[in-house]
């Protein structure tokens, strides 16, 4: 058996970027709602909402 494909099955994602002690927040990519992410964050910002269904869509279901 490969020890290292079984590692990498049910990867857990990078760390998220610190929430934003207060305004301006980004906007979500998705529905384009305030997040709780600084406006200068870099990447994907996704909403609370949008981040938890993110989670369950890619959520490993082993």
């Amino acid at each position: 058996m490969n020890e290292g494909a079984d590692a990498t099955y049910c990867e857990t994602p990078a760390a998220p970027p610190e929430r934003a002690a207060g305004p301006p927040y980004a906007e979500c990519v998705l529905c384009r709602k305030p997040t709780e992410y600084a406006e200068s964050v870099r990447g994907i910002t996704l909403c609370p909402v949008c981040e938890w269904q993110e989670a369950q869509r890619t959520a490993c279901s082993g």
